[in-house]
């Protein structure tokens, strides 16, 4: 009981935090759609660049194929909590600036249930929403002796969040299957302000919010099959359920008298106006006794057939629209090696891992679409008795032309306690 207290101690408190941590974002496109997407991978695939869907092991979480849950050793409790800092470059029209972001990122547990059940609990983000910028530009021709200038401020907050329980059955020798079932919740507020030099020319403010509380499922599978006496192949699938989120978007539109302070309020709202896409993935591993694994993941979301709510300024009407979202693809490639995880010398008992990924947008940005993500990373896993350190070092550029390009290189630190907290001793 009192072990269980300990875990329900340690979500809770994962809970909290990431309801109210800070963004863990400054990116301008994370005004886009239900924000930047989180890879919502742990501490040692982190090192991987977040592969996962193929991965099996005995002492690690990967939340991502809740059909790996049933490989956990009988006698373990795994808990893996983890969180990041970053620094990211944006450039645009040879201009830079830099911005800085720490982030609570998961905190997870496994163990076994039942013979060839295991069971995993834990929160991990979904999206962050954070930014804050403003442009400016003249009203009028150049010809005129005096031109309005406007200024338009743009900043949001927010972001979503997953709390799940999971179940992975070895359903026969050689097949796992299971199941992820998550609550499903969080905020966002968004806000475009216009200010202008002439006195006599209205102010505008736009402000967008939604509050969502509903649920997820992410199914799994993954199959094993020994290959030769040291050397597996593992292939792993995964099925996420698109659904409404059941959550009304609320637009409040502000015109503001500057001479007589008088503003004029619209409240526009859209009942069930936010998604979640029916995703798919794939991925498969090689793993070579206990010196090297390396594998290969995609993922499919199909966000382009959902619609998203936005202001239409010529109706004056906030609406459901298409054509805003888009399909996104990413490929993932990545392994670990480690060499030698008996030997008495600590460097030969570290596990040294790297990944690359490639992925295309979900957001269109003014009719066109969103920057592509390139990232790569490389990462250690440091021995600690029975517990491991995992720290890891990913870059992530995202670009497309004509937009804002951002370069942001992250710090991931994950510690996985290992215990043998069901191990019976026999006292003679």
């Amino acid at each position: 009981m009192k072990k269980l207290i300990i875990i329900s101690s340690i979500m809770l408190g994962g809970i909290y935090v990431s309801a109210n941590a800070q963004s863990g974002t400054n990116s301008p496109y994370s005004q886009y759609g239900l924000g930047v997407l989180s890879d919502q991978s742990q501490g040692f695939n982190r090192g991987m660049n977040g592969l996962a869907l193929g991965l099996r092991y005995s002492d690690q979480v990967n939340m991502l194929n809740p059909a790996s849950y049933s490989a956990v050793d009988s006698l373990t409790m795994i808990m893996d909590v983890g969180l990041s800092g970053q620094i990211t470059n944006f450039e645009e029209n040879g201009k830079k600036i830099n911005a800085n972001n720490a982030d609570f990122e998961y905190a997870v547990a496994l163990f076994r249930l039942m013979p060839k059940v295991g069971l995993s609990i834990g929160v991990v983000p979904f999206t962050n929403i954070g930014y804050n910028y403003s442009s400016k530009y003249n009203i009028g021709s150049s010809e005129e002796s005096v031109l309005t200038t406007s200024t338009e401020m743009h900043s949001g907050s927010g972001g979503f969040h997953q709390a799940y329980v999971g179940f992975g059955w070895n359903a026969f020798k050689g097949l796992s299957v299971g199941a992820n079932f998550s609550y499903f919740w969080g905020t966002y507020d968004k806000s475009i302000s216009v200010v202008n030099s002439d006195s006599y020319v209205n102010s505008i403010v736009k402000t967008y919010s939604t509050s969502v509380s509903n649920y997820k499922i992410d199914l799994g599978l993954q199959w094993q099959q020994r290959m030769s006496a040291d050397n597996y192949l593992t292939v792993g699938a995964t099925y996420g359920i698109g659904h409404k989120l059941g959550a009304d978007v609320e637009a409040v539109i502000s015109n503001t008298n500057t001479q007589t302070n008088v503003s004029d309020k619209t409240t526009e709202i859209v009942k069930n106006g936010l998604s979640l896409p029916t995703t798919f993935g794939v991925g498969m591993s090689w793993r070579h006794s206990n010196k090297w694994s390396a594998g290969v993941d995609y993922t499919f979301q199909k966000w382009g057939n959902l619609d998203f709510p936005e202001y239409d300024a010529s109706t004056g009407k906030y609406v459901m629209k298409s054509g805003l979202l888009k399909d996104r693809n990413k490929l993932t490639i990545g392994g670990e090696w480690v060499p030698n995880a008996m030997s008495s010398n600590f460097f030969n008992r570290v596990h040294y891992r790297a990944g690359a990924s490639f992925a295309t947008p979900y957001i269109m940005v003014n009719g066109h679409d969103g920057p592509k993500e390139y990232s790569a990373s490389v990462g250690f896993g440091l021995p600690l008795n029975r517990s491991v350190l995992n720290i890891s070092g990913q870059w992530v550029r995202s670009e497309a032309s004509g937009l804002i390009k951002e370069n942001t290189f992250r710090i991931n630190i994950g510690l996985t306690f290992n215990e043998r907290w069901f191990m019976k001793w026999k006292v003679e």
